[in-house]
């Protein structure tokens, strides 16, 4: 449901979340999340132009989050670089459709509203204090 680049973008904001307020190279975020650096380059260009990261040149230059991990949210990040797509008009044309979606397509706008609602509600600082096992890109290199 989510395509690989949202996937990455995730990944990448987390990690500078982890690491905030520091910046980090885009090679360093690379190792850590195992993001393809060119790939990577093109995710980080879309965070930045959606005010979710910022850079800075110098030696100890790289990109870093534009606000505090608490004032992100995963949805900012997902809007960034592929947003969620909800569905607002039939998506096949049907005239007498229109805005009066079918069961389908109502259920499938329902389950996109919820997705949006979830990572509405969800921070990246929250990500990374959630209690569990697993922690966010765990064991990668630091």
């Amino acid at each position: 449901m989510l395509s690989q680049t949202v996937e990455y973008a995730l990944r990448a904001a987390v990690y500078l979340a982890d690491q905030s307020p520091a910046a980090r190279t885009t090679e360093q975020i690379a190792a850590a999340t195992r993001v393809p650096a060119a790939y990577l380059s093109k995710v980080l260009q879309n965070l930045a132009r959606g005010e979710i990261v910022t850079s800075q040149r110098g030696l100890h230059g790289g990109f870093l989050l534009a606000r505090k991990p608490d004032g992100i949210t995963i949805l900012e990040v997902v809007n960034a670089v592929d947003p969620v797509q909800r569905i607002h008009e039939c998506p096949l044309g049907f005239p007498a459709h229109g805005v009066n979606l079918c069961p389908l397509h109502r259920r499938l706008d329902d389950a996109l509203a919820s997705v949006e609602k979830a990572f509405r509600e969800s921070t990246l600082a929250e990500v990374l204090a959630e209690p569990s096992r697993s922690v966010p890109l765990c064991g990668m290199p630091q």
